[in-house]
C-alpha cells in the first residue's frame, strides 16, 4: 500500500511539473510581461527568436538609437549582463528593468533560448 501511495504522489508531482511548462516560463510571465510578450510588441519588443538575434533588429519597433547601433547579439552572456544591468551592455537604452537574482536570470534566459529554437 505504501508503494502505491508513493507512486501516486510521484505521478502527481510529474504531472504538475509538466503542466507548469518549461523552466523559466513562470518567471518570464511574472517578471517580463509587463513590457514584453513572446509573439507581439508591447512597450518592449516581442521576444520570440530573441536568442541569437542582433539587438534592435525587429523591423517596425522603435528602439533607442544606442541599442540599434550597438552590434550586440543576444546570447547567454549578453542576456545575463543585460538583465542584471542594461546600462552596462548598452548605455542610454530604454529598458529600466533590472533583475538582480542570478538564478532567475538564468531560468528566464534558458526559457528564451528554448522558445527561440522552435
Amino acid at each position: 500500500m505504501k508503494y502505491l501511495v508513493a507512486f501516486i504522489v510521484a505521478v502527481c508531482a510529474l504531472w504538475k511539473a509538466s503542466a507548469a511548462g518549461p523552466p523559466g516560463k513562470d518567471l518570464f510571465e511574472r517578471r517580463c510581461t509587463g513590457c514584453h510578450a513572446i509573439d507581439r510588441e508591447k512597450s518592449g519588443p516581442r521576444l520570440a527568436g530573441v536568442y541569437g538575434r542582433r539587438a534592435g533588429a525587429i523591423a517596425g519597433f522603435t528602439y533607442s538609437e544606442s541599442l540599434r547601433k550597438s552590434g550586440v547579439v543576444w546570447d547567454r552572456a549578453t542576456l545575463d549582463r543585460w538583465l542584471a544591468n542594461p546600462e552596462s551592455v548598452v548605455p542610454d537604452n530604454d529598458m529600466p528593468f533590472r533583475l538582480a537574482d542570478e538564478g532567475e536570470r538564468q531560468a528566464i534566459i534558458e526559457y528564451l533560448r528554448q522558445i527561440s529554437s522552435k
